[in-house]
């Protein structure tokens, strides 16, 4: 019962966020605030310009300010969520893509510094081989006879890591463990439909 009324809070809550952060992206929020501002500012020399007259504006825009860090904070996460969620779409669907990025986000620092140093290497190598050749990540550099000798230890350490990364987000993270993408029949009649 409990469980259900949060959810009802934070609904109630992503709701009245999403509707407050696109409000005052509007010109009309703005230019209600510039008003407000205008009007506070004309009016000091009827107050003498006290510390009452300062204390409201200081007041009111802290108040405001304060409460509109979260409701920001809450849209940001929704929008880069969304993001991360397209681009994983994106790397589980292209062959060759290493499905390593799939949650990257969500990684160790450790992690994520060993797939940048992977990324380097395969910069590195990408600049040896011949213009249009298909290198990723995961591929092995069999062909590169100038790397140190302890390559195979490497690579033993990027197979556990990969495992240890299948474990920990439950999605392979290299190309060895992809398994094919199967096609609904219903899909593959709506495509021949959509070709002719």
């Amino acid at each position: 019962m409990a469980r259900m009324k949060d959810s009802r809070v934070e609904e109630l809550f992503a709701g009245m966020a999403g509707k407050i952060s696109q409000a005052t992206g509007s010109f009309w929020t703005f230019t209600f605030a510039l008003l407000i501002v205008i009007v506070w500012a004309a009016s000091g020399p009827v107050f003498h310009y006290s510390e009452t007259w300062q204390l409201v504006i200081t007041t009111g825009t802290t108040i405001i300010t304060f409460l509109m860090v979260f409701v920001i904070q809450h849209a940001q996460n929704k929008d880069m969520r969304a993001v991360q969620l397209k681009l994983n779409e994106l790397i589980a669907a292209v062959e060759g893509a290493s499905n390593r990025l799939i949650d990257v986000e969500d990684l160790t620092d450790r992690e994520l510094e060993h797939l940048y140093n992977r990324f380097q290497n395969l910069a590195k190598s990408a600049r040896k081989v011949s213009h249009g050749a298909k290198l990723t990540i995961d591929s092995s550099d069999e062909g590169n006879e100038d790397e140190d000798e302890d390559d195979d230890d490497d690579d033993d350490a990027d197979d556990s890591l990969s495992d240890a990364l299948e474990l920990a987000h439950g999605h392979p993270h290299s190309e060895r463990s992809k398994k094919p993408v199967s096609v609904k029949p219903e899909a593959k009649k709506h495509a021949k439909k959509s070709d002719s």
